[in-house]
């Protein structure tokens, strides 16, 4: 399928362990399918080209000018609503040794690995016995490769597979981590490190009777505590470790039902006029600029999302009412069980506030499964991309989890940015802003 005459975008991230993405440059495809994008970089770094919901990634290296061709999908392939679909750049003129061809050549290798033409059931030890014979095939391979983000490359692909398939702490730190520098400038050193410490400080809290990580972020909002509770740990000994596997987890719990965002935000903001990592302050600028952009007050973004029936439907339509918007995911029991509660608040406070949730999975069919196995569910239940719509709803809402929920007023403002969960009591505070006004009160959010 031709693109001609369509928007194509050039993505890159602020930074690797946030994930957030912006627009470099963007231009529309001639006629004669040709187009120009423009970034520079001191590093080797990946970049996205996008061209509506198809996206394809490209390592791009300091004082080099790429030709790139975009494929295209066949038009029998309905990819238009089935979120995100990645496809391969190619690269004119690149020979087998150019990195973006190594890279495409280490995933031919996983795939001979682990997509065998015998389908079989993989348990752990078979799983962990192929990755050991990945890594030994990699260095054979690319022994004689000199190009150094390639190298890094292989190395924390591998140990991303590694942690996938919980092989374990010590041997994650003896082999990755310990007495090994911090690759910020990485994206998959970064993607591993992610996976990596990924609800560690939850799981050290389960550990230790007594030490209350929920007391010291929600109520205590106090870093030097959140410091010395992480330090308990015999892995963070290391301070510039800790200091970014607290940020890591913590931009993680922003998004999470079980803690309080603006105590979160607190924390963040306490790390980034403390530390003397220059990274780490980079890092927690763009998470506070992130979290910012939905201030309490602010206007509510606009989106356009698609209804039950196909067609494509604009929030901005119940303009003038109370809305109370969420996310959810089907593959997220935790969002899905918020549902439910949802049906329960609607019944009470359904002829005072629409209800809106958008579904956030990659897959449309999965969506429009979920619908008939819910058919009592009778609110706005939205798929987060309209056809022939750049900008999505989790665009829009920048949605980095599987959930988020937000209560918008009557003037089109934020009322409470993330609100409250219906777990969270959602239903108490919409009773208190439509309970029967008293003379010399105010009605509102408090």
């Amino acid at each position: 399928m031709a693109h001609y005459g369509k928007s194509i975008h050039l993505l890159q991230y602020h930074d690797y362990f946030s994930g957030l993405k912006y627009i470099e440059d963007a231009d529309t495809i001639g006629n004669d399918g040709y187009f120009e994008l423009h970034t520079q970089t001191k590093l080797t770094k990946p970049v996205f080209l996008k061209i509506g919901n198809l996206a394809g990634k490209l390592y791009i290296k300091p004082d080099y000018v790429y030709g790139v061709t975009f494929p295209g999908i066949p038009d029998a392939m309905d990819y238009r609503s089935e979120g995100e679909v990645s496809v391969d750049i190619g690269i004119i003129g690149a020979d087998s040794t150019e990195l973006n061809a190594r890279v495409i050549d280490f995933s031919d290798q996983y795939n001979a690995i682990f997509m065998g033409k015998k389908a079989e059931f993989l348990s752990r030890a078979k799983i962990i016995k192929r990755i050991d014979s990945l890594t030994l095939i990699c260095q054979k391979r690319y022994k004689n490769s000199k190009e150094p983000y390639f190298k890094s490359y292989v190395a924390y692909s591998l140990a991303a597979l590694n942690v996938n398939v919980g092989r374990g702490f010590d041997f994650m730190m003896s082999n990755y981590i310990r007495n090994k520098p911090i690759d910020y400038q990485h994206y998959e050193y970064a993607d591993f490190f992610n996976a990596c410490f990924k609800g560690y400080l939850t799981n050290l809290a389960s550990m230790k009777p007594g030490r209350t990580l929920y007391n010291i972020i929600n109520v205590q909002a106090s870093y030097p505590q959140l410091n010395a509770f992480a330090k308990s740990s015999k892995y963070l000994q290391n301070d510039t470790l800790r200091e970014l596997v607290i940020i890591r987890n913590l931009w993680d719990f922003y998004y999470s039902s079980e803690f309080v965002p603006d105590a979160v935000a607190t924390i963040l903001g306490q790390i980034q006029n403390a530390t003397t990592i220059e990274e780490h302050r980079q890092i927690t600028t763009n998470m506070l600029l992130h979290m910012n952009r939905m201030r309490v007050g602010d206007e509510a973004p606009d989106f356009y999302a698609r209804t039950r029936s196909g067609t494509a439907v604009a929030m901005n339509q119940f303009k003038k009412q109370w809305i109370y918007l969420n996310f959810f995911s089907v593959s997220n029991p935790g969002s899905l069980r918020e549902m439910s509660k949802i049906a329960e608040v609607k019944k009470k406070f359904g002829d005072k506030v629409v209800f809106i949730s958008v579904c956030v999975d990659d897959s449309l069919k999965t969506y429009r499964e979920y619908l008939l196995k819910n058919p009592k569910y009778d609110w706005n239940i939205w798929y987060y991309k309209a056809d022939n719509v750049t900008k999505t709803a989790k665009d829009a809402y920048q949605v980095v989890g599987k959930e988020a929920y937000y209560l918008i007023n009557n003037f089109g403002n934020l009322a409470q940015s993330p609100a409250l969960s219906p777990s969270q009591g959602i239903e108490y505070k919409l009773g208190q802003l439509f309970k029967p006004k008293r003379s010399g009160r105010k009605t509102g959010i408090r």
